[in-house]
C-alpha cells in the first residue's frame, strides 16, 4: 500500500468509517491499536492511584469537615480523566465522543459547587472508568507485550479485538448522559434562538419607531408649534390653515404606521378572533390568491397561535415574492398532541433552508419551541411547508398565567 492510499485509509477510518480488516504485516493502524493497548497500562495505575484513592479517602472522610470537599475534588478530577481518555482514544482509535456539558450550579456559594459536583453522574461514570480500566489494562499489556514477542502472527487480530472492547468501553462509559445531556445541548441552543430571536424584534420595534411614527410625530409638533406661533401673532392666514391640514395628513399617516406596528407585534384580531379568521386576513393581503382551512375544535395557546400566524406570515411573504406561483394554500389542524400547518404553492419551487429566503430562522425558532419544520421544494415546483409545534391548550378564564387544562 502506498503511503497516499494509507493516509487516505486512516482518514476515512478517522472520519467513523470501518476499519480496514486487520493484516499480517501490521498496518498504521494496527500500530495504533499496538500503542493504544500497551498504553493501557501506566494510564492506567496513575488514574486509579490519584483519582480512586483519592476517592476512596473522600468516601471514608465524609464524615468529618474534609471529606466531602476532598471527594468533589477527586470527582473533578474524574471529568479530567475521562477528558483525557476520550481524546487519546479518537487519536488513537479513532473513536469520536462527544463531550459532556459542563457542569452547572443550582445554587452559587461553596454548598452549590459541592452539591453540584457530588451529584455528577458524569464523574461518577469516570471514576467507574477507572476502576474497570485498571485489570483490563494489566490485561491488555500483559497479552500485546507477549504477542510482539512470540505470537506476532496473530498480532494484528488481537489488537483489534482488544481494541474493539477499548472502544466499546469508550462509548459505554465516556459519552454525556444520554438523553439528558442532549436534551440540555437542546435546550440550550433553543434558549440561543430564542433570545436572539428576542432582541431582533425589539430592534426591528425600535428601528420603526424611530423611523416612522416618531419621526413623522417629530414634523407634527414642529408643524403646530409653527402654526401656534402665527395664531398668537395674530397671522391667521391661509398658511395657518395649511400647517393645520399638514398636521392633520401627519396624524392619520403616525396612527396608520402605528396600526400596523402593533399588528406586525400581535395583531388584534389573532386576540379577538382566533386563528381561522386571522389567517384570512393575513391571505386577503397576500399577492397570490390563498385558500385557508383551520380545523380546530378550540383554540389553542395564546404563543402556539402566535407562533403559527407569523409563520404563515413569513411563508406567504415569500410566496409572494419569490415564488412566482397563480395560487396558494394555507391549511392548520391538530393531531393528537401537535398542531400542524401545512403552506402550499404551485410556483416554480427551488427553495431551501439556505437559500436566504428565512426558512432557516423560521425552522430556527420553530424547533425552539420543540417544534419541526418541513420544506419540500423540488425545482419546478411545488412548493410544501409542513411545520408541527406541541398542543398547548388555552388557559381557561380566570387563571392564573401559566396555567391550563391537561
Amino acid at each position: 500500500m502506498t503511503e497516499s492510499s494509507q493516509l487516505a485509509a486512516d482518514t476515512d477510518a478517522a472520519d467513523g468509517a470501518p476499519l480496514p480488516p486487520p493484516r499480517a504485516p501490521l498496518d498504521r493502524w494496527t500500530w495504533r491499536e499496538i500503542g493504544y493497548l500497551l498504553a493501557n497500562l501506566p494510564l492506567s495505575v496513575t488514574a486509579f492511584v490519584v483519582l480512586v484513592v483519592w476517592l476512596v479517602l473522600g468516601l471514608g472522610l465524609s464524615v468529618t469537615v474534609v471529606g466531602l470537599p476532598l471527594l468533589a475534588l477527586g470527582l473533578t478530577a474524574c471529568r479530567f480523566y475521562g477528558k483525557l481518555e476520550r481524546a487519546r482514544a479518537r487519536a488513537w482509535l479513532g473513536v469520536a465522543v462527544a463531550e459532556p456539558s459542563p457542569l452547572r450550579l443550582s445554587q452559587h456559594g461553596f454548598l452549590g459547587w459541592l452539591w453540584a459536583r457530588l451529584k455528577d453522574p458524569v464523574a461518577w461514570r469516570h471514576a467507574l472508568f477507572a476502576v474497570i480500566r485498571l485489570p483490563w489494562g494489566i490485561l491488555t499489556f500483559s497479552l500485546v507485550l507477549v504477542s510482539l514477542l512470540v505470537g506476532w502472527p496473530v498480532l494484528p487480530w488481537l489488537a483489534r479485538w482488544l481494541a474493539n472492547v477499548d472502544r466499546a468501553m469508550v462509548r459505554g462509559l465516556l459519552p454525556p448522559s444520554d438523553e439528558l445531556e442532549r436534551r440540555i445541548a437542546e435546550l440550550e441552543s433553543d434558549r440561543m434562538t430564542v433570545t436572539d430571536t428576542a432582541a431582533a424584534d425589539l430592534r426591528r420595534i425600535e428601528r420603526d419607531l424611530h423611523d416612522g411614527a416618531q419621526a413623522r410625530l417629530v414634523a407634527l409638533a414642529m408643524g403646530l408649534g409653527l402654526a401656534k406661533e402665527k395664531l398668537a401673532e395674530g397671522q391667521a392666514d391661509e398658511s395657518v390653515a395649511a400647517m393645520v391640514d399638514e398636521a392633520h395628513g401627519e396624524v392619520k399617516l403616525a396612527l396608520q404606521e402605528l396600526r400596523d406596528l402593533a399588528r406586525g407585534i400581535h395583531p388584534a384580531i389573532l386576540t379577538d378572533r382566533g386563528l381561522g379568521p386571522a389567517l384570512t386576513s393575513l391571505a386577503g393581503r397576500c399577492t397570490v390568491p390563498v385558500t385557508t382551512s383551520v380545523d380546530l375544535a378550540e383554540r389553542p395557546a395564546p404563543a402556539l397561535e402566535g407562533i403559527v400566524y407569523f409563520t404563515v406570515s413569513e411563508l406567504l411573504q415569500n410566496v409572494s415574492k419569490h415564488s412566482g406561483a397563480r395560487r396558494a394554500s394555507v391549511e392548520v389542524w391538530r393531531s393528537r398532541d401537535r398542531l400542524l400547518l401545512q403552506v402550499q404553492d404551485d410556483g416554480r419551487g427551488g427553495a431551501r433552508l439556505d437559500g436566504g429566503s428565512g426558512m432557516a430562522g423560521l425552522a430556527d425558532r420553530l424547533g425552539s419551541v420543540d417544534g419541526l419544520f418541513v420544506l419540500d421544494s423540488p425545482a419546478g415546483g411545488p412548493t410544501r411547508v409542513t411545520a408541527e409545534v406541541p398542543w398547548r391548550p388555552r388557559p381557561e378564564a380566570g387563571a392564573a398565567p401559566g396555567t391550563g387544562r391537561r
